[in-house]
């Protein structure tokens, strides 16, 4: 119930219902998803102060995502985001965050088997969620 307090999970949840619907046929539903992805990136950004924090990151490869989504023989990654997307806002799990998390810039950990199975099965992983940015700044929260 914490979740829709979030900033961030409205976010993930508005582009969800976006991209949903670009999905079932409106056009514009997936270009009013990346317009808000680049709202999303640059609130982050300008929350972070910094354009190469990870949740940073996050905005900017799920925007590289739905754009090269928009390209017809690519299209089926808008059907992934829109699954995991759903995930992240149903259960919280963010398998993007997971996997950008095992990026050479972002782990200081040697790849191995263990590493892998802690980043994707485990409940919880040393990466913060997407919207944990926003629940750092309590002036982010929508009113309870």
């Amino acid at each position: 119930m914490r979740a829709i307090h979030d900033l961030g999970w409205w976010y993930w949840f508005l582009t969800a219902g976006l991209l949903g619907a670009g999905l079932s046929g409106w056009p514009a539903g997936i270009d009013l998803a990346m317009a808000l992805c680049v709202v999303q990136l640059v609130h982050v950004a300008g929350i972070t102060r910094d354009v190469a924090s990870f949740p940073v990151q996050v905005r900017v490869a799920y925007l590289a995502m739905l754009t090269a989504g928009s390209w017809e023989p690519l299209h089926w990654i808008h059907w992934m985001q829109l699954a995991g997307t759903t995930a992240r806002i149903v259960i919280g799990y963010c398998l993007l965050a997971r996997t950008l998390s095992l990026a050479p810039w972002n782990r200081r950990h040697p790849w191995s088997f263990t590493l892998l199975r802690r980043t994707f099965l485990s409940l919880q992983t040393a990466v913060p969620p997407c919207g944990e940015v926003f629940r750092r700044m309590s002036l982010e929260q929508v009113p309870r």
